[in-house]
């Protein structure tokens, strides 16, 4: 290659290239340089390589792969007795796992660290990008090169109209498909896709909205449980949880002020066929009051359809059976009756749970006693020696009594379950045979206690109760708004192309027009040399061809073809 054919491919290179500049916000890549000594160019070295998007790309990665021991091993936020359980079964890997915070992976020192620099790298790549297309907008698309010829799409033909006449018709036409275009010298230039780098940066952005949403949620976040019965109330104060846990920066003062009432709770389930007692409904009818001094409402909560108030929502999240229990002593006084929510073991509600009496039992020989009295309830009982309920609903309940007295160990300092007995300081009772008493009971009968000590009564009264999970997610709005703003995003960054389109018309030797049209995109694609043909098309039909001049004067060139040109390395 001669020494002129060289330098002219330099100069379409740099023709191409100046032509295909600002497509783009996308950084350029620049040589690796090894930072001189000093604080400050290892400072500037470190943020290039920080707000680098391949370290961006980097650091999404770690994250996810940092959340991974987070859903697999138990954690302290979400459920302290799993990690007990967790701790005593593995001896060996728990201080290992307490060295490297996989305990508390969300709020431990090495996932902050991945978090933060994340959150510093998309903001370092983001707002450079973000004032250069500012930029770009308030600029107009660049001239033409001098060799259309050399783009990847390109036609040309000769007409008899004016390069003027030409320019102005190509003018009206690109504005008419919302191109963005000007008149720069014999050319006119035109660009469009510009939604293609906007998506591009709201997909980035919305990625930050969607890391402070999740930091702001972890941080104020609120969730507790609670189990009302039927004609019981709850309000928003923490002594009423039954289980509660917060973020680090959550403050009591942060609750929602609202309380309701269970008037009612109902649910159907399939009677027959092979899904026979799989659940259709569960409604929870309530009342509810917003504030202290708030005007009361009625509503439904249902599963999947939680009753929201301010930043707080109730969820349905379980339901089960509470039979009222009257205790009696010798005397024939009532010691205890409450309805006694009671713990679902299987899907047909099998349930079980305790009665304790603390306080104002005597025996029959008028010593002061506790009394406990294990439960087992069937809402259907299918008759002969099953211990399981046939059915989820009350169609045939049965109520299985075995009590206790002595002491119930609750002045010992240990924390109990209300669900559970310790029999440790318990003595059974006996019947007449001397085998210890426990019986089966229908709403209505009685259980008597042995010598004169009392009964236990199982009323017609066999109330239903609710479970109730109420969340406070300062930050879920946030969150559903960035990921819908990041698939959009994402979406126009990908299927929208961001291309340039010029049109030169200039008067040959012969007087006769000439028209240029060239096309050129952000990547390689059918779609620019189809999109430049359809405009090259219209335009011919307003511009037509002129015969060529070696040609006879009564025959006229076709409509222009677009036929990818020649690359300057092919030269």
């Amino acid at each position: 290659m001669s020494k002129t054919e060289t330098d002219n491919t330099e100069q379409d290179r740099r023709e191409l290239g100046e032509a295909g500049s600002q497509l783009s916000t996308a950084p350029v890549e620049e040589p690796s340089i090894v930072p001189g000594l000093g604080v400050i160019g290892w400072a500037r070295w470190f943020w290039r390589q920080l707000t680098s998007m391949r370290v961006a790309l980097l650091l999404l990665l770690l994250l996810s792969l940092g959340a991974i021991p987070g859903s697999l091993i138990p954690q302290t936020g979400a459920d302290i007795s799993k990690v007990a359980d967790f701790r005593k079964a593995h001896k060996t890997l728990s201080p290992v796992y307490d060295k490297l915070g996989l305990f508390h992976v969300y709020s431990s020192v090495w996932f902050s660290a991945i978090y933060i620099l994340l959150f510093v790298s998309l903001i370092g790549c983001i707002v450079p990008r973000a004032w250069q297309f500012v930029g770009q907008l308030r600029g107009r698309p660049p001239g033409a090169p001098k060799r259309l010829d050399r783009l990847p799409a390109y036609t040309t033909w000769r007409t008899t109209a004016t390069p003027e006449e030409v320019r102005e018709a190509a003018l009206k036409l690109l504005k008419k498909r919302r191109f963005r275009s000007h008149i720069a010298g014999n050319a006119v230039a035109a660009e469009k896709g510009y939604v293609r780098e906007f998506g591009n940066l709201i997909f980035h952005i919305a990625l930050i909205v969607l890391l402070v949403a999740f930091a702001s949620g972890q941080m104020y976040k609120s969730d507790g449980t609670k189990l009302v019965v039927e004609g019981d109330g709850f309000a928003n104060t923490l002594s009423q949880y039954d289980d509660f846990k917060s973020g680090s920066m959550f403050s009591t003062d942060d609750l929602v002020p609202f309380s309701f009432n269970l008037r009612n709770f109902s649910a159907s389930y399939q009677t027959s066929g092979p899904s026979k007692g799989t659940p259709v409904t569960f409604n929870a009818d309530i009342d509810y009051r917003k504030g202290a001094y708030g005007k009361p409402k009625r509503t439904t909560i249902k599963v999947n359809e939680p009753l929201q108030i301010d930043d707080a929502k109730v969820y349905l999240v379980s339901h089960g059976y509470a039979p009222v229990i009257t205790v009696r002593d010798g005397k024939g006084d009532i010691v205890y009756r409450d309805a006694v929510p009671l713990l679902p073991l299987d899907a047909n509600i099998t349930s079980q749970g305790v009665v304790k009496v603390l306080d104002g039992y005597k025996n029959a020989q008028g010593t002061s006693e506790q009394l406990g009295i294990s439960l087992f309830f069937l809402p259907t009982y299918g008759g002969g020696s099953s211990v399981l309920s046939a059915f989820p609903s009350l169609q045939n309940p049965v109520l299985n009594l075995t009590p206790y007295h002595g002491d119930l160990g609750i002045d010992s300092g240990i924390p109990q379950s209300v669900y559970q007995l310790d029999k440790t300081h318990m003595k059974e009772f006996k019947d007449s045979k001397g085998a210890q008493l426990r019986d089966n009971l229908k709403p209505g009968q009685t259980m008597q206690l042995p010598n004169g000590a009392g009964s236990v009564t199982f009323e017609k009264d066999v109330r239903e109760w609710a479970g109730f999970e109420i969340v406070q997610e300062p930050g879920s709005g946030w969150a559903l708004a960035g990921a819908i703003a990041a698939i959009f995003g994402l979406a126009a960054s990908l299927f929208i192309q961001r291309r340039r389109v010029w049109v030169r018309a200039v008067q040959g030797p012969d007087g006769v027009t000439v028209v240029e049209m060239a096309g050129l995109g952000r990547s390689e694609s059918a779609k620019v040399p189809e999109e430049l043909g359809d405009l090259a098309g219209i335009l011919y039909d307003q511009a037509p061809g002129a015969p060529d001049a070696e040609d006879d004067e009564s025959v006229t060139s076709p409509n222009p073809e677009v036929v990818p040109a020649e690359g300057p390395e092919k030269r």
